[in-house]
C-alpha cells in the first residue's frame, strides 16, 4: 500500500482559524450597504416628504386622542440616532369654557419612532418636550373653574378610553404602545377661573409612561415660586404614582385611581412664609415634610411627617433651636377643594412618648379659607418645653416649672365661644345683621398650674405662683328691648376679637399677703393690673426674669419710691441699673398697657396711699 499524499494546504472547511476571515468579508459588505443605506435616506427622503400634509396629520391625530385643537410652527423629520420627528413652537389650546390661554406650551417636541414602526402600523417610545432653540420652555396652564371642574379633566378622560399597551411592552400587539413623556425645565401655572394665581411650579421635571393598562405612572420633580414677590428658598417637591387603574376608564376626573407618594424637602420657614402669605415671617429653619395621597381624585386619604429643625428668628441666634416632628391625616373631598378630618399629633400619633399637641380642623372650601374650623388641644406641656418655644421667639425667655394645659379653638361662632343672642340688632345671625355668618375668631381657655419662675439659674431661686387661667372674654348679655342704652355705649362694651382674660394670679412677693395681677389681651394688645403689698426688690427679680413682664416697672416703682418716705430713692446696687433695694413692703396698683409693635408702660391706677407719720 503507499501512504496518502501529503497535502500541505489547510482544509478550509474543517481548520477553525478561517472561518472567522471567511465571515469578516460578507459582514463588512452588510456594514458598508447599511451606512449607504442611512447615507442615502438623510439625503433623498426628507426632501420626499410632503411637510405640510405631514404637518396636517400629526395635529390632526395628536388633537383627535387628546380632545383639543394641536398646532406647531413646522415638523422636521429626523433619521439619526432614532427615526421621529421634530415639532416646534407646539400649543394645545385650551377649552374655551377655561379661557384663551392655551393649556400647554413647549419650543420644541422630539417624538422618537419605535424601529418596528419602519413596517408596521406607527407607534412612539418617547415624546420630549424642551425648550428648544426657540428658548420657550414647556409651560401647563391648571385651571379650576367655579363650578370646580379642571381644565384637563377631558383630556384626562379622553386618554382614558384609548386602548394602549404599556410602554415597556416587548412587541407590538392590537393596540399601539404607550409612549413614555418626559418634559425638562417645564411650568406649572396655577388659575382659578380667569385669574392667574401667583403659585407655580417651576424647573419642573415630568416624566408619564403606562406600566399597566389604564394606569399611568408620573414623576415630578419641581421648586414652587410665588411671582408676586422676591424668589426664597422653597425647597423641591417630589412626586411620584400611578394614576388610574386596572379597569376601563372612568366617567368622571373625580373616579380616576391615584396612588401618589412624595416629599417637600429642604423649605426654609423664610421662603415658605414669602409662598404662602407673601412676606418673610421672620422664622428661619429647614422643613420637611413626606406625604401620601391614596383614593380618588374627587375623595381620598393624606397621610403627612412633618420635621421642622433649627427654628429660630431671623434676628438672632438662641441658645437652643425649636426642633420637633409631627404627624398630619386628612381626607380630601370634592377633588382637593374641602378637607376634612384634620388630624396632627406631635409628637406622632405612633411614638411612644405621650402628646403634648393635638390640632384638629376642617376646611369646607380652600377659596374661603374664613370658613375654616381649628382646635387645638395641649393635654400636658411641661413649662420647660413651652419655655424652650419661647426661646426662639425672644432673647430672654423666662425659666420655671409647671404644666400648662388646656384648648383653644378658631372658626366663625366658635363653640367654645359663648352664643350670641340671635334676637340682638348685633347678632350675626339677626336677620338684620349685614354679615351673613360672624366672624372667625379665637376662643377657649389655657390654665398653667403647679408652676414656678426661676429668678436665677444659677442659684434655683424661684418665686411660686398660683394657677394662672387665660379664657377667652365672654360675650355681654343682650340689651333688654326696654333699655336706653345708646348703641355707642353698648358697641363699646363689645369684646375685641379674639380677645382674652387672665383671671387674677396669686404673686407672692414679700407682703404679708399675696399680691393679685390680672389682665386682659386682644388683637390689638394687652393689658395688665398689678395690686396689692409687695417689696420692690421681688418685684424687679420678677421683672427680670419676665422681660415681658418688667418692661417700664422701674420706673413705675422710681416714682413710687420717690413719693413714699419710708422707702426713698433707689439704691445703686453695683449689678448694672439702679434697682429698688428696699425690703420694706409697700401697696402698690399699678396697670400696664401695651399695643402690639410699640413698648410697654406701667402707671399708678390709683393715687399713692398717705405716708405713715414718723416718730421720733
Amino acid at each position: 500500500m503507499h501512504p496518502a499524499p501529503h497535502n500541505d494546504e489547510p482544509d478550509l472547511d474543517t481548520d477553525p482559524g478561517t472561518r472567522p476571515a471567511r465571515a469578516r468579508g460578507p459582514r463588512r459588505l452588510i456594514a458598508v450597504f447599511c451606512l449607504i443605506l442611512a447615507f442615502l435616506l438623510i439625503t433623498f427622503i426628507p426632501p420626499l416628504i410632503n411637510l405640510s400634509s405631514l404637518q396636517l396629520r400629526i395635529a390632526r391625530n395628536i388633537g383627535a386622542s387628546i380632545g383639543r385643537p394641536v398646532h406647531f410652527a413646522r415638523v422636521s423629520p429626523v433619521l439619526l440616532p432614532l427615526p421621529g420627528f421634530t415639532l416646534e413652537d407646539f400649543v394645545v389650546d385650551e377649552d374655551p369654557a377655561f379661557g384663551s390661554e392655551p393649556v400647554l406650551r413647549a419650543g420644541q417636541v422630539r417624538a422618537t419612532l419605535r424601529i418596528s414602526s419602519l413596517w408596521g402600523h406607527v407607534e412612539f417610545s418617547k415624546i420630549s418636550l424642551s425648550a428648544g432653540d426657540a428658548g420657550i420652555d414647556p409651560s401647563v396652564n391648571l385651571v379650576r373653574n367655579d363650578n370646580g371642574g379642571w381644565n384637563i379633566e377631558g383630556i384626562l378622560l379622553q386618554a382614558s378610553h384609548i386602548q394602549a399597551a404599556p410602554t415597556a411592552q416587548r412587541f407590538a400587539g392590537p393596540a399601539r404602545r404607550f409612549p413614555y413623556i418626559e418634559a425638562t425645565g417645564a411650568r406649572l401655572n396655577l388659575k382659578l377661573g380667569q385669574e392667574k394665581t401667583p403659585f407655580s411650579l417651576t424647573d419642573a421635571d415630568f416624566a408619564l409612561w403606562l406600566p399597566e393598562p389604564h394606569q399611568w405612572h408620573l414623576r415630578l420633580e419641581a421648586h414652587p415660586l410665588r411671582t408676586d414677590t422676591a424668589p426664597g428658598d422653597t425647597g423641591t417637591i417630589r412626586v411620584e404614582g400611578t394614576l388610574g387603574g386596572a379597569d376601563l376608564g372612568a366617567s368622571s376626573l373625580a373616579e380616576i385611581p391615584i396612588d401618589l407618594h412624595g416629599d417637600w424637602r429642604n423649605a426654609q420657614l423664610g421662603g415658605l412664609s414669602l409662598l404662602l402669605f407673601g412676606n418673610d415671617s421672620g422664622l428661619r429653619g429647614d422643613l420637611s415634610i413626606n406625604f401620601s395621597v391614596l383614593g380618588t381624585v374627587g375623595q381620598n386619604a393624606i397621610a403627612t411627617n412633618i420635621k421642622l429643625a433649627k427654628a429660630r428668628r431671623a434676628d438672632f441666634v438662641p441658645d437652643r433651636m425649636l426642633s420637633l416632628e409631627a404627624t398630619c391625616n386628612a381626607n380630601a373631598r370634592n377633588s382637593f377643594q374641602s378637607f376634612t378630618s384634620i388630624e396632627c399629633h406631635w409628637p406622632p400619633a405612633d411614638s411612644s412618648d405621650p402628646s403634648l399637641l393635638i390640632l384638629t380642623a376642617e376646611l369646607p372650601d380652600v377659596r374661603q379659607p374664613h370658613t375654616a374650623t381649628v382646635n387645638l388641644t395641649i393635654p400636658a406641656l411641661p413649662a420647660d418645653t413651652f419655655f424652650d418655644w419661647l426661646n426662639v421667639a425672644t432673647r430672654r425667655a423666662p425659666a420655671g416649672t409647671g404644666t400648662l394645659a388646656g384648648v383653644l379653638a378658631y372658626g366663625p361662632g366658635s363653640d367654645l365661644l359663648p352664643a350670641p343672642d340671635p334676637h340682638s340688632p348685633h347678632s350675626p345671625h339677626s336677620p338684620h345683621s349685614p354679615q351673613s355668618a360672624p366672624p372667625s375668631t379665637w376662643s377657649g381657655e389655657l390654665e398653667f398650674s403647679g408652676g414656678s419662675i426661676e429668678f436665677d439659674r444659677l442659684s434655683h431661686r424661684s418665686i411660686l405662683l398660683g394657677d394662672a387661667l387665660l379664657r377667652s372674654t365672654p360675650l355681654p348679655a343682650a340689651p333688654s328691648p326696654h333699655s336706653h342704652t345708646a348703641p355707642a355705649a353698648a358697641a363699646a362694651a363689645t369684646p375685641a376679637p379674639d380677645s382674652f382674660d387672665l383671671l387674677p394670679v396669686s404673686l407672692p412677693l414679700g407682703g404679708k399677703q399675696a399680691a393679685t395681677l390680672e389682665g386682659h389681651v386682644d388683637s390689638t394688645g394687652y393689658t395688665l393690673h398689678l395690686t396689692g403689698t409687695v417689696i420692690c426688690a421681688n418685684l424687679l427679680e420678677l421683672g427680670n426674669a419676665v422681660p415681658q413682664f418688667g418692661e417700664g416697672l422701674e420706673q413705675a416703682l422710681d416714682k413710687i419710691a420717690a413719693v413714699t418716705p419710708d422707702v426713698g430713692p433707689p439704691l445703686k446696687s453695683g449689678r448694672g441699673p439702679d434697682h429698688i433695694l428696699s425690703s420694706v413692703p409697700i401697696h402698690v396698683d399699678l396697670a400696664a398697657t401695651r399695643t402690639w409693635g410699640h413698648p410697654q408702660t406701667w402707671h399708678e391706677t390709683t393715687p399713692p396711699p398717705p405716708s405713715r407719720p414718723t416718730h421720733k
